[in-house]
């Protein structure tokens, strides 16, 4: 069977970057600019990869919608005030052996790579800029203009975006949103333990990997059976 196109999709959040720190920095400033109590540590970072609008509704079911949408423009003004007092470096950190698994893929002639991620079109910018990922993305899917995760609507918009059959197309993500998301549009799913989701919400990956080596071997896997 000859080679044929590959789509590998990643989230970000908990995936490629640890941004767990600027994550609840900020939600603790959108709630406190508020006044309501800042939800537990354990309790943001679960809700990662959500929209913001869907995950304050996680945080606080008992508010209105309007409460909702405050809290998202919280966030969002936090985020970006943090970024600029704390400079680019600061905001999200690849995980140990991300850039060589992203280096090894783009590598590859057959092989595209796109994003499914939670994030605002302007955070991602963002963090394409930092660690200087330009070029590497042949799409990228952002909440601005998706329903939240686990719709699948963004893996929809990402296999229209580059001709590649679901059948050859791989999810990598780090919650229980992004595996579920997979499963909805039929693709093959492998779970990263390094996230914000503990192993036993990532059951419905075909695969649940614990390093980066283990994950480039899952997919050495996953490539070779596509060709």
């Amino acid at each position: 069977m000859p080679n044929r196109l590959r789509l590998v999709v990643f989230d970000v959040d908990g995936t490629l970057v640890d941004s767990r720190a600027h994550i609840v920095d900020a939600m603790e400033s959108a709630f406190s600019g508020v006044g309501l109590p800042v939800p537990s540590r354990e309790a943001i970072l679960h809700g990662v990869g959500l929209s913001l609008p869907e995950l304050m509704a996680q945080l606080v079911p008992d508010q209105p919608h309007s409460v909702h949408q405050t809290l998202s423009e919280g966030y969002k003004s936090a985020s970006l005030a943090r970024h600029m007092a704390t400079g680019q470096d600061d905001t999200a950190v690849f995980f140990p052996g991300i850039r060589e698994v992203l280096d090894w893929l783009r590598a590859d002639d057959f092989t595209l790579m796109a994003t499914a991620t939670g994030m605002s079109r302007r955070g991602l910018d963002r963090i394409i800029m930092q660690h200087r990922l330009d070029g590497y993305f042949q799409t990228t899917q952002v909440a601005d203009t998706h329903p939240s995760k686990p719709h699948p609507s963004m893996l929809y918009a990402a296999l229209s975006d580059t001709g590649v059959q679901a059948e050859d197309a791989v999810m990598i993500g780090d919650t229980s949103y992004d595996m579920h998301m997979a499963k909805a549009a039929g693709l093959h799913a492998i779970g990263v333990t390094w996230g914000n989701h503990p192993v036993d919400l990532l059951a419905d990956a075909d695969k649940i990997v614990n390093t980066t080596d283990e994950l480039q071997t899952a997919l050495a896997d996953w490539i070779g059976g596509r060709t």
